[in-house]
């Protein structure tokens, strides 16, 4: 590999040729060979507008040249484009503040720049992270990311598999069933009416991601090392509060406790708690619609999910409900990370939070694995169930649980006394109430009719 000499700090460093990050860069990439898990390149956009935002702010401020400001910006929107992603190789597990990733995009900015112009060199620390520290633009940045994949990722892969239930929903009505509580048989439901407890989960869902999102609006910009928001130029946060916005089209806050941002990670955890809860429900509808298509014979039976590939590879003719089990699989990865980054949350030590990268890492990862496969479970399940009426029939007639609706007319312990004869009898507990004359086949009839 051919190589260059830079030099930081600490002296020289060989810096692989082909690249345009600098000495800071190459030392993390050599010193944290660990995993294969990459900064997520939202991350690295994000991290990218906040030093588009910095740097028009401390233009307007004086700290900078328009010129080098308007180079930075240049640089930014090249990053933001894709133009750049192999230039940041950092592994998450590095610095727990992301100092490296920091650098990281200072220096390809930097270089990037000096190819633009020659005459106006950046310096990655003096002009690219002037009024900055990795302790405010790296949680800024946090919070950037994750508002956008939730509210661009996420929230859109909602939408349409909340529309796909709708429809399926209307498919359902007139369509009566037999409810089951702890896995036994109950009262009569209509179709319509179980799988609105899906929608309406979903819904309460989205409605918890967009009021938990609105936490991640507050950022810790400005407030540099430990809050106090040293080296920051005068009336920075006035402008801030103006640019910041403009930047990155969304109403993020920079009027805030710097100490609480800077040292605690609250706003993000609401936020992932919120698709925490989102896995929960899934997970749930999951598991829900699987045993619903369970059979075709010896199961429930009562849905017929979308036939997408053979289950078996010694049973010929089968099929599984594979994108209920990849959906399922998905949400226990999000449990998982959401108990990751609860203890990274509480773990921070005074002034700091040294868990970020994982944390945001774990964040991304959730959001894309939540989106895929909620997309992956409308286009390739939802949208293609049909109902089985004659199945859904048959467990009516055959249900014990009828009783309940005659205990108004008979009472509790003869409608008991009639379940445990049909049950004894292997027959229908009409035939019960008809040969002994409790009810009329019109009581009956009226008794059993959903209301």
């Amino acid at each position: 590999m051919e190589t260059r000499i830079e030099y930081d700090s600490m002296g020289p460093v060989e810096v692989d040729a082909r690249r345009i990050y600098g000495p800071q860069t190459q030392r993390s990439f050599n010193n944290f060979k660990i995993g294969d898990h990459r900064i997520p390149i939202e991350q690295i956009k994000a991290l990218a507008l906040v030093k588009k935002a910095c740097a028009l702010t401390n233009a307007k401020c004086g700290a900078v040249t328009e010129e080098k400001a308007k180079l930075i910006a240049q640089v930014v929107d090249e990053i933001v484009d894709g133009k750049w992603d192999e230039e940041f190789p950092l592994t998450v597990f590095q610095t727990g503040s992301g100092t490296q990733t920091n650098m990281n995009v200072n220096e390809v900015i930097a270089h990037r720049a000096k190819q633009l112009d020659e005459s106006n060199p950046l310096h990655p620390n003096d002009d690219v992270n002037r009024g900055q520290s990795t302790n405010d633009t790296f949680p800024t940045a946090m919070h950037i990311c994750a508002y956008f994949e939730i509210t661009k990722r996420v929230i859109p892969a909602l939408d349409g598999l909340i529309k796909s239930f709708e429809k399926l929903q209307k498919k359902g009505k007139g369509l009566q069933k037999v409810g089951r509580t702890h896995l036994q048989d109950a009262t009569f439901i209509m179709v319509d009416q179980e799988i609105s407890a899906f929608v309406d989960g979903l819904k309460t869902a989205k409605t918890m991601l967009v009021q938990n999102a609105d936490y991640l609006l507050d950022v810790a910009l400005g407030g540099t090392a430990v809050g106090t928001g040293v080296n920051t130029p005068k009336g920075y946060l006035d402008v801030m509060e103006t640019v910041l916005p403009e930047v990155t089209g969304a109403p993020f806050r920079v009027k805030n406790n710097k100490f609480q941002g800077l040292s605690l990670k609250d706003a993000f955890m609401m936020a992932h708690g919120a698709l925490n809860t989102l896995a929960t429900t899934l997970f749930k509808i999951a598991n829900d619609v699987r045993f619903l298509g369970s059979g075709p014979r010896c199961g429930y039976g009562e849905w017929h999910l979308p036939e997408n590939e053979p289950g078996s590879s010694i049973m010929p003719g089968k099929v599984n409900p594979t994108q209920c089990e990849a959906l399922a699989m998905v949400c226990a990865q999000v449990f998982g990370h959401n108990t990751t980054m609860t203890l990274c949350a509480g773990s921070g030590a005074f002034q700091l939070n040294v868990y970020m990268p994982i944390m945001i890492y774990d964040f991304v990862e959730s959001c894309r694995l939540l989106a895929d496969a909620m997309n992956s479970f409308t286009t390739h399940c939802i949208d293609g169930v049909e109902f089985v009426p004659e199945k859904l029939k048959f467990f009516v007639e055959q249900s014990l649980m009828i009783a309940t609706s005659l205990t108004p007319y008979i009472g509790y312990d003869k409608s008991a006394k009639v379940v445990k004869e049909a049950y004894k009898r292997g027959c229908s507990i009409k035939e019960i109430i008809l040969e002994e004359k409790l009810m009329t086949e019109d009581e009956f009839a009226e008794a059993v009719r959903m209301k």
